[in-house]
């Protein structure tokens, strides 16, 4: 009786527990339905998204904001409005972000598409979009708990004008170069294009919809089952991705009151397995059962080991396509970074035909006088005086002069300045006055060291500097946009 009554009073505390925690935890949701644009053919599913995205966040308990068919400036301002929302919710938020519409990159950098844009050249996109990075900046920019993007735009490319020179899809961006506690979802895998569906929704969208009401799934497992569906929905041509730096767990929905009772290490996420591993743990299983496996799991490791394994059709050519494509899209992520001629040349090097060749080409021969060396002095380090101090000078004013190495004179011993000179055979002057030589002194003068002030604080749509996590930024050299990477 005593025990049972001990663990009714674990229960309780642990449901009073959950309760207070939820209570803490603020959540609010921006949701964003793009459908309605004007230079191109309307999409007929992104605002029934957004409603339906809409309505599960509201059950999942969140402060949602809609939105639909917004221009540029509308874009940007209720980003804005946003994370003003995330900052005065306070450290303990969880903050959401849906968007439903067209997405592109150019010359490596993601751009969500408002409905008011008509470019007639690559160059106006980063005029008239909005840029994926300026978003997760500003999301990041204010304290907050948990911080989760998906993005249903990795549609085609509707524009005439540019969309044979740019790359088809979304670049890929690593969360864990930015401020951990981010989850960034795809549609679809990096460089591949979404489909839009036959029915009311997306195959993203639907297959959120069904896993995201499940209680008790950490929001990583929501993940893999809305890869496994979206990849089984579409046979093989869509499977999303995501890129999560979390800390924290989050549900959608609260776990059981079983589910809340266990020990915090039961819990713990598995250690990923390496190829080798995969091989072994894939080796004898029907192969729509080690599709399924490695499509739910969705590492390069997994598919990997799956492609070595098994080789015939079906599931085999879209596993070799998805990994060609992710080992492709994880080299343009390093060369956009490194932002170099030679950089880019390699890539071209190793991957000389493929829908990126344009654009780094392009941006090869945009880079071509711009030595590889050149250093890029990164806007955290600025925002460090004394840090900042050790490794930069002054540079406006003359080059110190070089110094050179100068040999000391060599004096003489105590006993050889003590013995008399020899005697020659001619006679020393009577006035003549021996002065002895002291060692020369070398001072060395070094240039002085300038502490640099930390720099203003960038706002949102204030220009294409900075990067996602206050990363460096390519703005101001000339050479194209900002590349902000964490």
């Amino acid at each position: 009786m005593r025990r049972a009554m001990l663990g009714t009073a674990a229960i309780a505390a642990v449901l009073l527990f959950g309760a207070a925690a939820a209570a803490a935890e603020s959540r609010v949701a921006l949701v964003i339905g793009q459908s309605a644009y004007r230079a191109v053919p309307a999409l007929p599913n992104p605002v029934n998204d957004a409603k339906a995205i809409a309505a599960l966040l509201g059950e999942a308990g969140f402060e949602v904001t809609e939105a639909s068919d917004l221009g540029q400036t509308e874009l940007r301002a209720k980003v804005g409005d946003f994370a003003a929302t995330v900052a005065a919710k306070g450290p303990e938020t969880v903050a959401l972000m849906f968007y439903a519409g067209h997405g592109i990159q150019v010359d490596g950098e993601n751009y969500l598409i408002p409905v008011d844009v008509d470019p007639k050249r690559e160059a106006d996109i980063p005029l008239q979009a909005v840029r994926l990075d300026d978003v997760l900046n500003t999301l990041s920019s204010v304290p907050s708990k948990t911080r989760i993007i998906m993005l249903d735009a990795c549609r085609n490319n509707p524009f005439p004008s540019i969309n044979k020179t740019t790359g088809q899809g979304l670049a890929l961006v690593d969360t864990k170069a930015g401020a951990p506690g981010t989850l960034l979802s795809y549609s679809t895998s990096p460089g591949a294009e979404a489909e839009d569906g036959g029915g009311s929704n997306s195959p993203y969208t639907t297959a959120l919809l069904k896993a995201g009401r499940e209680n008790g799934l950490k929001i990583e497992d929501t993940f893999k089952r809305v890869r496994l569906a979206v990849n089984q929905a579409t046979e093989g041509r869509q499977t999303p991705w995501e890129s999560s730096s979390l800390v924290d767990d989050f549900h959608f929905f609260a776990p059981a009151a079983a589910e809340a009772t266990a020990a915090p290490g039961d819990s713990a996420a598995p250690k990923p397995r390496t190829v080798e591993e995969w091989r072994g743990f894939l080796k004898g299983k029907p192969v729509d059962q080690a599709n399924a496996l490695i499509v739910s799991d969705g590492s390069a490791d997994a598919y990997e080991a799956f492609v070595s394994l098994y080789a015939e059709p079906p599931f085999a050519p879209d596993a070799k396509r998805w990994l060609d494509r992710h080992r492709r899209m994880q080299a343009w992520n390093r060369a956009v970074l490194a932002n170099t001629g030679s950089a880019y040349t390699a890539f071209l090097a190793e991957y000389p035909a493929s829908d990126l060749t344009a654009t780094a080409r392009k941006l090869a021969e945009r880079l071509r006088y711009r030595p590889d060396n050149a250093v890029v002095v990164p806007t955290a380090a600025l925002a460090t005086p004394v840090a900042a101090a050790a490794a930069l000078t002054c540079p406006c004013g003359p080059r110190p002069p070089a110094l050179q190495k100068v040999e000391p004179k060599k004096t003489k011993s105590r006993a050889e300045r003590d013995d008399p000179p020899k005697r020659s055979g001619k006679k020393a002057s009577r006035n003549r006055v021996y002065v002895e030589e002291e060692d020369d002194v070398v001072v060395v003068r070094r240039p002085p060291v300038y502490v640099v002030p930390p720099g203003p604080v960038i706002q949102f749509g204030g220009g294409f500097r900075g990067g996602y996590g206050g990363g460096p930024s390519r703005g101001g050299d000339n050479y194209g946009p900002s590349r902000g990477r964490y």
